[in-house]
């Protein structure tokens, strides 16, 4: 037998062979996990696929527990493979979920626990305290509160509340619209994240108008904005020839990145699954050895 060739009696060539397979199956099983479980939880291809090893590896001692003479390819151990795969991404999708789930917290609660790395009051969102006028720099800090959560930890943004936790009310707000009322309100603001944030991250922030109890017992309209992590970048496009700019969240401040720094944080807080790193090494050499 040659030693060069063979291994504990298994051609070299086998063993390969049943490594591409493996990768082949789990690709192929995560796959089709991520597509059934795609309203549950959000994976990438990277994690299904060693979910899917992992699984694949229970679900044949399952089948051999049930009948050790299976094959490898009956449709009994498939079968029961492609579930066991199936069942370890849902579990390992929803314990994630569960640790990830944000807890509601009372408007009178934030109120009361200030400002934070996760919570900011603005007094209005369209209109300057100072001059008393509309102005599109009070909508600009808006939309670059809510792009620095979606690309940090998430957060939650109050709209009618001074930096104390005060409650102002949203009557200078709701007076710079045709319709001064909640709905306007709330169309105006999906209108302007959709147009500076994009239609993704827009859809992903939750907005409501809730009733804050003020000094002398009165009740204010307070506008809360809901946002969770983003599972991608969030660039902020201030006008039409404006450069996209790109907000994180630093502390109680909302802090502009430069170019170099944007994509520094980008590759960490994103970083590319094995699939897209592999395209994009396979892209830059392509690139390289056709500009020789």
């Amino acid at each position: 037998m040659d030693v060069g060739a063979y291994e504990f009696g298994v051609p070299v060539w086998v063993t390969a062979g049943a490594l591409l397979v493996v990768l082949l199956v789990a690709l192929v099983f995560g796959a089709v996990s991520r597509w059934l479980l795609r309203r549950y939880a959000r994976l990438d291809i990277t994690t299904c696929i060693v979910l899917s090893i992992l699984g694949s590896a229970i679900g044949l001692f399952i089948a051999g527990a049930i009948d050790r003479d299976l094959r490898l390819w009956s449709v009994l151990t498939v079968a029961v493979t492609l579930i066991s795969s199936i069942v370890t991404i849902a579990v390992y999708g929803a314990v994630a979920a569960h640790f990830q789930r944000q807890q509601h917290v009372g408007l009178t609660d934030l109120l009361a626990a200030g400002e934070s790395d996760r919570v900011e009051f603005k007094s209005t969102a369209r209109v300057n305290m100072r001059t008393g006028d509309k102005d599109p720099r009070m909508e600009h800090v808006i939309v670059k509160t809510i792009s620095a959560f979606l690309n940090a930890s998430g957060g939650t943004l109050l709209v009618g509340v001074d930096d104390d936790g005060t409650p102002l009310g949203l009557d200078r707000d709701y007076a710079t619209l045709k319709v001064p009322d909640a709905d306007r309100f709330e169309l105006w603001l999906r209108d302007l994240l959709t147009t500076t944030l994009g239609q993704n991250a827009a859809a992903a922030v939750g907005v409501t108008i809730e009733d804050a109890t003020a000094d002398g017992g009165r009740t204010l309209p307070v506008c809360r904005i809901n946002c969770a992590p983003s599972p991608r970048p969030v660039y902020l496009r201030p006008g039409k020839s404006a450069s996209p700019e790109f907000w994180v969240r630093t502390g109680n401040s909302t802090r502009q990145l430069t170019v170099d720094q944007a994509a520094d944080y980008v590759m960490n807080r994103w970083p590319l699954g094995a699939g897209a790193a592999a395209a994009a090494q396979f892209r830059a050499v392509v690139r390289v050895a056709v500009e020789r």
